[in-house]
Formats: structure tokens, sequence, C-alpha cells
């Protein structure tokens, strides 16, 4: 009798929910749903870098994306699903009442975005967030020295708060703060309470500024001197925290019955998205998982001898346990990787969703026109971008267009791009904008070298690695080291089941569920050594055109 697993991957717009044979890693279906809130821009503000979320979209989501994987899956499927794991975005926030309820979920806070879940992409709190890191470097001890040195304003602290600082409501009626992978887990078990909740290690660790050193999380006394308003919040989070292979609880009879499933099944403690996916990608030192979707997520791992006291700067957290037991998870990112493309491509069609076609073509016709040339835009930018001669390039671009996450966050940095000339067409700015985030990717690979970190191989996963050559092949020689794309089209959800497989004990520990489940790679990349010389030559332009821009906004 078959033994399958689940893996929830709660994506930026998305979740996708995949059930596995967990004996041999067979992915037997998979779906996914869109959170409709989010499809109808409630509740978000791009303009003031406000994304909120609303945890019904997450909720209805979920049990409307497991419900459709019985209706492709083997019949009978449902009853040999043996446990059930998470991965979501993060740092990705809400406030919790005293009885452990999401505030957003009480009429009293239904359409108040402030009592939501904060999602990762989420700026507001970037004064926050500087506030934070002048009170470490005041600190007798430096409480970021394993977060990088650095506490960004998409992380926990900084979220809750510029929330608390702005909405008395919201600061009058939150208890306790959580992290939405802890959330789900906690949701389906029963254990939302106070008393009762639990926190991943992957999470606590990498946003929360967990440190088993500090038994837990930084003293209140470190909190209160950076506002008072934060006061007894770091008493009331769980001090212990725990890998995502460890068991949270069982389904309660509640959820069982919403997603078709029975009380017997496990519910693993859970993890960020880009942790699990590394997970599915056989991770292991030496080799820098890259998770290329809206932004990217880069993930590596060390020995306990490799780091020894080592504190990597600039990064986004060095934590045991928080992508695999045994081992120090270490994590880097960029802000934007295709959204920056996705931006580009919404600058240039512009016209298309603004000038009036209603006396020219019937709406149909119109929104069906509009949708095509969306759609094959990028595919056209990439194919002419592909022929520019590399020799030929004068266009330099930065990627932070929506702020830096690493080396050294600074979400108020901002995109530049120079050399433009009455000869510059969109190929050539796009083909710019595609090395700008190679260049961003490299930066953080240099980072990790210079800490001492060894990296010779990339292996990416998302859906930018499976859909352009064009950019893959840039980031090869721009990188100068081989890349593995994998499979797997729910890489994240895949890593997420392997943690589920561990949890139920079909598996002794991740490594042997790795083994067996992890995924194939699909496609490889080498560098072009012709190019690698002039592309390190760019490089140095892009860095120089980073320290003009910083050192201007400074």
């Amino acid at each position: 009798m078959a033994e399958y697993v689940l893996g929830i991957d709660y994506g930026s717009d998305s979740v996708r929910a995949l059930l596995v044979d967990a004996q041999t890693g067979t992915e037997v279906a998979t779906s996914v749903e869109l959170y409709p809130r989010w499809q109808q821009g409630k509740y978000s503000q791009p303009n003031k870098s406000q994304f909120r979320q609303h945890p019904l979209d997450y909720i209805e989501s979920l049990i409307v994306a497991v419900n459709q994987l019985w209706n492709v899956a083997p019949a009978g499927a449902a009853e040999q699903v043996k446990a059930i794991s998470f991965d979501t975005t993060g740092s990705t926030p809400i406030a919790l009442n005293e009885h452990g309820q999401a505030l957003s979920l009480t009429p009293e806070f239904a359409d108040n975005p402030n009592a939501m879940f904060i999602l990762w992409k989420d700026h507001s709190a970037i004064k926050e967030a500087q506030e934070i890191t002048a009170m470490a470097n005041l600190s007798k001890v430096n409480y970021l020295k394993y977060q990088g040195g650095i506490y960004s304003s998409e992380w926990f602290w900084a979220k809750v708060l510029y929330v608390l600082r702005h909405d008395e409501a919201v600061r009058a009626a939150a208890y306790v703060w959580v992290e939405h992978c802890d959330w789900m887990s906690a949701l389906l078990t029963g254990t939302t309470h106070p008393n009762d909740f639990r926190a991943s290690r992957c999470a606590a660790g990498h946003k929360v500024m967990w440190h088993e050193s500090w038994q837990g999380y930084p003293p209140n006394t470190f909190f209160v001197d950076i506002d008072p308003l934060l006061d007894g919040l770091r008493d009331r989070l769980s001090a212990q925290t725990f890998t995502a292979d460890q068991v949270c609880g069982h389904l309660t009879s509640e959820w069982a019955e919403k997603l078709g499933l029975s009380t017997d099944v496990i519910v693993s403690f859970s993890a960020f998205d880009c942790h699990a996916g590394a997970v599915a990608a056989n991770v292991k030192p030496g080799v820098l998982t890259k998770v290329m979707g809206t932004s990217t997520c880069d993930i590596t791992l060390a020995s306990y001898q490799a780091i020894e006291d080592k504190c990597i700067k600039g990064i986004c957290g060095q934590v045991d346990g928080s992508v695999m037991p045994g081992m120090i998870g270490l994590e880097a990112g960029q802000s934007a990787f295709g959204d920056l493309y996705a931006w580009f491509k919404n600058l240039i069609n512009w016209p298309l969703n603004q000038i009036n076609f209603v006396d020219l073509l019937d709406e149909p016709t119109r929104k069906a026109l509009i949708d095509k040339i969306e759609t094959q835009t990028l595919i056209a930018l990439g194919e002419e971008a592909a022929k520019i001669d590399l020799y030929d390039t004068h266009v330099i671009a930065l990627d932070w267009v929506n702020g830096r996450r690493t080396p050294d966050a600074n979400q108020s940095v901002a995109m530049a791009i120079s050399g433009l000339t009455m000869g510059t067409q969109a190929p050539q700015i796009f083909n710019a904008l595609v090395q700008a985030t190679a260049f961003g990717a490299k930066a953080i690979i240099e980072r990790f070298v210079e800490q001492g970190i060894v990296i010779n191989h990339v292996v990416t996963i998302g859906g930018i690695s499976k859909k352009s050559d064009y950019i893959m092949q840039t980031c090869a020689d721009v990188w100068n080291c081989s890349i593995d794309v994998l499979e797997s089209e729910q890489s994240c959800a895949l890593g997420a089941a392997i943690y589920a497989a561990t949890a139920a004990g079909i598996y002794p520990d991740v490594a042997a569920a790795q083994s067996v489940m992890n995924s194939p790679v699909a496609k490889s990349y080498q560098p072009d050594a012709e190019k690698v010389a002039t592309y390190q030559e760019l490089y140095k332009k892009y860095l120089r055109l980073g320290q003009f821009v910083e050192g201007e906004l400074s």
C-alpha cells in the first residue's frame, strides 16, 4: 500500500498542493489555487510598499487546492496520506489576540490591513529596521551577528513595530505576533492559543532574532530600548523552536473534514519556501540553491566545523537546523528578480491598458489582444536581447527596484539605468536588466566566498529557471560556474513533502528522505569561457553604479 505525503507551498500569489508517493518520490498529483482577495488587489498599496494578505485567502485556497487533488489522484489516495507539511513566504507575520485568533478573522478587524499578514515584500518598516540595527550596534552583545549584522524591513520585529506605532486599535488587541508558516501548522493542529503555540526554527532563527546562545530571543530590555511598545512581546514568544522534520501534532477533526483527510494525519512544523526548496534540490555544502521567482532566495549549508565562530556579514542569517538538522543553514537573496522583468513589461505595455480602444475593438477582442501581447512581451524581449553582441553592451542597470535584500540589506536604495542613448531600444534595456539580476546574484556568491563559505556549483528552482535559456545562460556566464535546473515544477512543495515524510517516520531523517524523493535535474548550463572576462568588466561597472546610487541616496 502506498504511503502518501502532502507538501503545501504558499507563494506570493497562490498556494500549491503536491501529493507525493513517499516510497518512490513520484509526484502523484498537484493543484494550484490563486488567492481571491489578493487577485483583486485588496489591502495592498504598492506605491507605499504596503503588501498585505488576508488569512481567509490562505484558508480558502488551501481547502480548494487540497480537495482538487482528490479529483485527479488515484482512488483512495486521501486515506493513505500519512503527513502534511507547509512552507510559506517570510517574514510574513500576523497579530493574534489573547485567545490565539488572528485579528483579521474577527469582525472588528476583518478589513483592517494592519491586522492581516504583512507579506515578505512589504517595506513599510524601513525606519524601524534601521532603528533595530542601530540599537544592535550599540549593545554590548550584537544580537544581529547571526543575521548578517543588518536588520531588514522585510523581517518580523520591524514590521511588528511599524504596525504598533501606526494602529492604536491593533496595538490594543494584539497579544502576540506569529509567522505565517508557524500559523499554518498551529491552525491545523488546534494549537494557535498562546499557551500552546510553538515556533519553527527556520522562521525564528532567520527573521525573529532567535538564537540558542541567548536562550531564545534578545532580552526584553533590548526591545524596550528600541521602543517601549515592544515591552513584553519577547516573553510571549516560544523560546523553544522546532525543525521542520518534527511533529507539531495531528489534524483536528474540523480540518480533517475540510481537507478530506483523517485525524491520523501528522502535521509537521513548517519552514520558509526557499529552505524547503533547497531540501528538494538536495542542497549540501559547496552548493548554492537559488529559488528564482518574483524575488530570489539563496540557500546553502555549512558544517559546524566549517562555520566555527564565523558570523557571515550581510546575509539573512545562519541558523542551526533551519534547512537540515545537524547543519547550519545560510540564507541570502534578492528583493526582485522576476519582479524586475515584470516591472519592465508593465512599463512598456502601459498604453495598452490606458488607451481607450472601445471605438476600435469590442471589449472581448480588446482583452484577448492585450493578454496575447502581454504574454508575448518578455518572450520577444528575451529573443532579441539574446542576439545583442556582448561587446557592444553599453547600458548598465541595477536590480534594486524593490530595494536590496543581500548582501547588506538596504530597502531604501533604488534602481538605476545608465548608458541610455537615442539608439537604445527596449531589448537593450531588457538585456541590461537581465544582466543586473545576474550581477546581483554574483554579489551574493562573492560575499559568501569572501566570508569563507565555499560555493562552486548552483542549483536553481522556480519558474524563471525553467522558462528562459537566455536568462540562465547569462547567469552561468556571469557567475562563471555550472548551473543545474531541477525537473520538479513544485520544488518547494516537494521539499515540504520530504519534511512530512520524515516527520511521519517513513524515513529516519531528512537526508534519507532526500535520497529517494529529491527532484532530478532537467537541464544544465555551463559558462562560456569567452564571455566570462567581459562580464567581469561589466560587473565592475555594475558595482560602481551601485556605489554611486547608494552614495547619492545616503
